[in-house]
Protein backbone atom coordinates (compact mmCIF):
# COMPACT_ATOMS: atom_id res chain seq x y z
CA UNK A 1 0.00 0.00 0.00
CA UNK A 2 1.42 3.21 -1.39
CA UNK A 3 0.29 6.83 -0.44
CA UNK A 4 0.96 9.98 -1.64
CA UNK A 5 0.61 12.94 -0.33
CA UNK A 6 1.50 16.67 -0.65
CA UNK A 7 0.83 19.45 1.69
CA UNK A 8 0.28 22.63 -0.85
CA UNK A 9 2.07 25.64 0.72
CA UNK A 10 3.69 28.82 -0.41
CA UNK A 11 7.98 28.61 -1.02
CA UNK A 12 8.34 31.18 2.18
CA UNK A 13 5.95 29.00 4.06
CA UNK A 14 9.15 27.90 6.46
CA UNK A 15 7.54 26.97 9.79
CA UNK A 16 9.73 28.81 13.34
CA UNK A 17 11.22 31.57 10.80
CA UNK A 18 9.68 34.73 12.08
CA UNK A 19 10.64 36.57 9.06
CA UNK A 20 7.62 34.52 7.34
CA UNK A 21 5.60 33.35 10.90
CA UNK A 22 2.80 35.50 9.92
CA UNK A 23 0.20 36.22 7.40
CA UNK A 24 0.93 39.76 6.87
CA UNK A 25 4.70 39.47 5.69
CA UNK A 26 3.42 36.71 2.93
CA UNK A 27 1.88 39.26 0.17
CA UNK A 28 5.46 40.23 -0.14
CA UNK A 29 7.07 37.51 -1.34
CA UNK A 30 6.77 36.12 -4.78
CA UNK A 31 4.04 34.23 -5.78
CA UNK A 32 4.93 30.55 -6.95
CA UNK A 33 2.08 28.75 -5.97
CA UNK A 34 0.28 28.56 -9.54
CA UNK A 35 3.79 27.01 -11.46
CA UNK A 36 4.62 24.48 -8.54
CA UNK A 37 1.23 23.42 -8.69
CA UNK A 38 1.50 22.97 -12.26
CA UNK A 39 4.69 20.93 -11.80
CA UNK A 40 2.66 18.40 -9.95
CA UNK A 41 0.21 18.24 -11.65
CA UNK A 42 1.71 17.55 -14.69
CA UNK A 43 3.91 14.52 -13.17
CA UNK A 44 0.49 13.23 -11.70
CA UNK A 45 -1.13 13.40 -15.37
CA UNK A 46 2.04 11.72 -16.64
CA UNK A 47 2.50 8.70 -14.34
CA UNK A 48 -1.22 8.95 -13.97
CA UNK A 49 -1.15 8.90 -9.59
CA UNK A 50 -3.74 9.56 -7.48
CA UNK A 51 -2.35 11.74 -4.29
CA UNK A 52 -4.52 13.53 -1.64
CA UNK A 53 -3.55 17.75 -1.02
CA UNK A 54 -3.38 19.02 1.89
CA UNK A 55 -4.29 22.75 1.49
CA UNK A 56 -3.43 25.56 3.76
CA UNK A 57 -6.69 27.68 3.82
CA UNK A 58 -4.69 30.92 3.43
CA UNK A 59 -3.76 29.57 -0.07
CA UNK A 60 -7.60 28.48 -0.69
CA UNK A 61 -7.80 32.37 -0.08
CA UNK A 62 -5.78 34.02 -1.84
CA UNK A 63 -5.91 31.78 -4.75
CA UNK A 64 -9.45 29.64 -4.93
CA UNK A 65 -8.36 28.97 -8.57
CA UNK A 66 -5.45 26.76 -7.22
CA UNK A 67 -7.20 24.82 -5.37
CA UNK A 68 -10.59 24.41 -7.77
CA UNK A 69 -8.06 23.15 -10.16
CA UNK A 70 -6.65 20.34 -7.96
CA UNK A 71 -10.10 19.28 -6.39
CA UNK A 72 -11.31 18.64 -9.76
CA UNK A 73 -9.64 15.57 -10.02
CA UNK A 74 -8.21 14.43 -6.71
CA UNK A 75 -8.50 14.39 -2.77
CA UNK A 76 -8.24 16.96 -0.62
CA UNK A 77 -7.63 17.83 3.35
CA UNK A 78 -6.86 20.92 5.78
CA UNK A 79 -3.84 21.74 6.72
CA UNK A 80 -4.97 24.60 8.89
CA UNK A 81 -6.00 27.94 8.03
CA UNK A 82 -2.76 30.19 8.65
CA UNK A 83 0.28 27.20 8.85
CA UNK A 84 1.14 27.87 12.63
CA UNK A 85 2.80 24.81 15.01
CA UNK A 86 -0.51 23.30 16.93
CA UNK A 87 1.74 23.46 20.10
CA UNK A 88 2.28 27.32 20.04
CA UNK A 89 -0.94 27.26 19.83
CA UNK A 90 -3.95 27.05 22.84
CA UNK A 91 -6.90 24.32 22.39
CA UNK A 92 -9.09 26.84 21.34
CA UNK A 93 -7.11 28.54 19.02
CA UNK A 94 -6.35 25.38 16.73
CA UNK A 95 -9.59 24.67 16.74
CA UNK A 96 -10.77 27.71 15.63
CA UNK A 97 -7.86 27.76 12.77
CA UNK A 98 -8.52 24.63 11.36
CA UNK A 99 -12.38 25.27 11.34
CA UNK A 100 -11.87 28.33 9.31
CA UNK A 101 -9.96 26.21 7.03
CA UNK A 102 -12.52 23.59 6.24
CA UNK A 103 -15.12 26.02 5.61
CA UNK A 104 -12.82 27.35 3.31
CA UNK A 105 -11.94 24.55 1.08
CA UNK A 106 -15.82 23.04 1.36
CA UNK A 107 -16.90 26.28 0.25
CA UNK A 108 -14.75 26.37 -2.75
CA UNK A 109 -14.67 22.95 -3.55
CA UNK A 110 -18.11 21.95 -2.75
CA UNK A 111 -16.27 19.28 -1.12
CA UNK A 112 -16.46 17.56 2.51
CA UNK A 113 -13.08 18.12 4.29
CA UNK A 114 -12.62 15.21 6.27
CA UNK A 115 -8.53 14.48 6.04
CA UNK A 116 -6.06 16.66 7.84
CA UNK A 117 -2.62 16.81 8.25
CA UNK A 118 -0.88 19.64 11.04
CA UNK A 119 2.14 21.92 9.85
CA UNK A 120 5.05 20.40 10.60
CA UNK A 121 3.95 17.12 11.91
CA UNK A 122 3.51 19.08 14.99
CA UNK A 123 1.15 17.08 17.02
CA UNK A 124 2.85 15.38 20.06
CA UNK A 125 1.80 13.43 22.98
CA UNK A 126 0.97 16.13 24.68
CA UNK A 127 -1.05 17.78 22.40
CA UNK A 128 -3.56 14.81 21.98
CA UNK A 129 -6.44 17.61 22.14
CA UNK A 130 -6.02 17.69 19.04
CA UNK A 131 -7.65 14.85 17.95
CA UNK A 132 -10.26 16.11 20.10
CA UNK A 133 -10.92 19.13 18.34
CA UNK A 134 -10.75 17.34 15.11
CA UNK A 135 -12.90 15.13 15.72
CA UNK A 136 -15.77 17.73 16.49
CA UNK A 137 -15.36 19.21 12.91
CA UNK A 138 -16.05 16.64 11.14
CA UNK A 139 -12.30 14.97 10.52
CA UNK A 140 -12.47 11.30 9.93
CA UNK A 141 -8.68 10.61 9.11
CA UNK A 142 -5.38 12.51 10.32
CA UNK A 143 -1.99 12.31 8.67
CA UNK A 144 0.51 14.15 10.98
CA UNK A 145 1.57 10.96 13.42
CA UNK A 146 5.64 11.61 12.93
CA UNK A 147 7.03 8.40 14.34
CA UNK A 148 10.19 9.61 15.74
CA UNK A 149 11.85 12.88 16.84
CA UNK A 150 11.06 15.96 14.63
CA UNK A 151 12.00 19.78 14.82
CA UNK A 152 8.78 20.88 14.99
CA UNK A 153 7.14 17.58 16.80
CA UNK A 154 7.29 14.43 16.61
CA UNK A 155 5.54 11.10 18.09
CA UNK A 156 8.54 9.33 19.20
CA UNK A 157 6.41 7.30 21.65
CA UNK A 158 4.03 5.52 18.27
CA UNK A 159 6.08 2.22 18.16
CA UNK A 160 4.11 0.62 15.22
CA UNK A 161 3.68 3.10 12.21
CA UNK A 162 1.34 1.79 10.43
CA UNK A 163 -2.54 2.76 9.81
CA UNK A 164 -3.99 2.84 13.63
CA UNK A 165 -7.03 4.30 15.29
CA UNK A 166 -5.75 6.89 17.82
CA UNK A 167 -8.03 6.80 20.86
CA UNK A 168 -8.02 10.26 23.63
CA UNK A 169 -10.68 11.05 25.62
CA UNK A 170 -13.58 9.30 24.36
CA UNK A 171 -12.23 10.23 20.94
CA UNK A 172 -11.36 7.74 18.10
CA UNK A 173 -9.29 9.06 14.89
CA UNK A 174 -8.27 7.02 12.13
CA UNK A 175 -4.12 7.39 11.46
CA UNK A 176 -2.09 7.71 8.72
CA UNK A 177 1.62 7.57 10.16
CA UNK A 178 4.55 8.93 8.33
CA UNK A 179 6.42 5.74 6.88
CA UNK A 180 9.90 4.96 9.00
CA UNK A 181 12.85 2.69 8.65
CA UNK A 182 14.53 1.40 11.50
CA UNK A 183 18.38 1.92 10.95
CA UNK A 184 20.96 1.20 14.37
CA UNK A 185 18.04 1.36 16.63
CA UNK A 186 16.91 4.40 15.25
CA UNK A 187 13.59 5.26 13.16
CA UNK A 188 14.71 7.13 9.70
CA UNK A 189 12.22 9.02 7.78
CA UNK A 190 13.20 8.67 3.88
CA UNK A 191 9.76 9.19 1.48
CA UNK A 192 9.03 12.84 2.42
CA UNK A 193 10.22 17.04 2.39
CA UNK A 194 13.63 17.36 2.99
CA UNK A 195 14.54 13.81 3.66
CA UNK A 196 13.62 12.88 0.22
CA UNK A 197 15.49 15.17 -1.62
CA UNK A 198 18.68 14.58 0.50
CA UNK A 199 18.54 11.22 0.22
CA UNK A 200 19.95 8.94 -2.87
CA UNK A 201 17.16 8.00 -5.17
CA UNK A 202 18.60 4.17 -5.15
CA UNK A 203 18.43 4.10 -1.45
CA UNK A 204 14.59 5.60 -1.40
CA UNK A 205 14.22 3.01 -3.83
CA UNK A 206 15.57 0.33 -1.88
CA UNK A 207 14.06 0.94 1.63
CA UNK A 208 10.60 1.43 -0.43
CA UNK A 209 10.71 -1.76 -1.49
CA UNK A 210 11.36 -2.98 2.04
CA UNK A 211 8.33 -1.44 2.97
CA UNK A 212 5.63 -3.03 0.56
CA UNK A 213 3.01 -3.18 3.20
CA UNK A 214 2.84 0.77 4.15
CA UNK A 215 4.42 3.60 2.69
CA UNK A 216 3.34 7.27 2.61
CA UNK A 217 5.51 9.51 0.88
CA UNK A 218 4.11 13.49 1.60
CA UNK A 219 5.87 16.50 -0.77
CA UNK A 220 5.60 20.10 -0.67
CA UNK A 221 5.50 22.61 -3.97
CA UNK A 222 8.77 24.28 -3.14
CA UNK A 223 10.05 20.68 -2.69
CA UNK A 224 10.85 20.41 -6.64
CA UNK A 225 11.09 24.19 -7.17
CA UNK A 226 14.67 24.57 -8.03
CA UNK A 227 14.41 28.28 -9.04
CA UNK A 228 13.14 29.48 -5.60
CA UNK A 229 14.51 32.19 -4.52
CA UNK A 230 17.09 32.06 -1.04
CA UNK A 231 15.16 33.86 1.79
CA UNK A 232 17.22 35.89 3.45
CA UNK A 233 18.26 35.74 7.10
CA UNK A 234 18.02 31.94 7.42
CA UNK A 235 20.73 30.76 9.88
CA UNK A 236 23.18 27.84 7.55
CA UNK A 237 21.42 24.69 8.79
CA UNK A 238 17.78 26.38 7.76
CA UNK A 239 19.50 26.96 4.18
CA UNK A 240 20.87 23.34 3.84
CA UNK A 241 17.77 21.62 4.91
CA UNK A 242 15.29 24.25 3.26
CA UNK A 243 16.96 24.34 -0.13
CA UNK A 244 18.56 20.70 -0.26
CA UNK A 245 17.81 18.96 -3.54
CA UNK A 246 15.58 21.08 -4.90
CA UNK A 247 17.05 21.31 -8.28
CA UNK A 248 16.78 16.99 -8.58
CA UNK A 249 13.83 16.34 -6.41
CA UNK A 250 11.53 17.49 -9.36
CA UNK A 251 13.14 14.24 -11.66
CA UNK A 252 13.52 12.18 -8.86
CA UNK A 253 9.93 11.96 -8.11
CA UNK A 254 9.49 11.11 -11.34
CA UNK A 255 11.50 7.86 -11.11
CA UNK A 256 9.64 7.27 -7.88
CA UNK A 257 5.78 7.50 -9.09
CA UNK A 258 7.28 5.75 -12.17
CA UNK A 259 9.15 2.67 -10.07
CA UNK A 260 5.95 2.54 -7.52
CA UNK A 261 2.49 2.54 -7.97
CA UNK A 262 0.66 5.23 -5.69
CA UNK A 263 -2.51 6.07 -4.66
CA UNK A 264 -4.83 8.76 -2.49
CA UNK A 265 -5.79 8.09 0.89
CA UNK A 266 -9.50 7.56 0.72
CA UNK A 267 -8.83 4.69 -1.64
CA UNK A 268 -6.07 3.82 0.92
CA UNK A 269 -8.49 3.70 3.82
CA UNK A 270 -11.14 1.45 1.84
CA UNK A 271 -8.87 -1.56 1.91
CA UNK A 272 -8.34 -1.23 5.51
CA UNK A 273 -10.21 -3.57 8.38
CA UNK A 274 -10.32 -0.86 10.51
CA UNK A 275 -11.56 -3.33 13.02
CA UNK A 276 -8.00 -5.33 12.99
CA UNK A 277 -5.26 -2.42 13.31
CA UNK A 278 -3.62 -1.36 16.40
CA UNK A 279 -4.73 0.85 18.71
CA UNK A 280 -2.89 3.82 20.62
CA UNK A 281 -4.14 5.42 23.16
CA UNK A 282 -3.08 9.06 24.36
Amino acid sequence: MNILTFDVEEWFHLLDFDATRGEDSWGQYEVRIHKNVDRILNILDETNTKATFFIIGWVAKTYPDVVRRIAERYEIGSHTMTHQLVWQQSPEEFKKDVEASVKMLEDITGQKVTKFRAPGFSIRESEGWAFEALHELGIKTDCTVFPTKHAHGGMPSYTNPVPSIIEYNGVEMEEFPVTVKQLGGKNIIFSGGGYFRMFPYQLIKHWSKQAEEYLLAYIHPRDLDGGQPMLEGLPMARKFKSYVGTKGAEKKLRRYLTDFNFTDIETARQQIDWGKVPRVKL
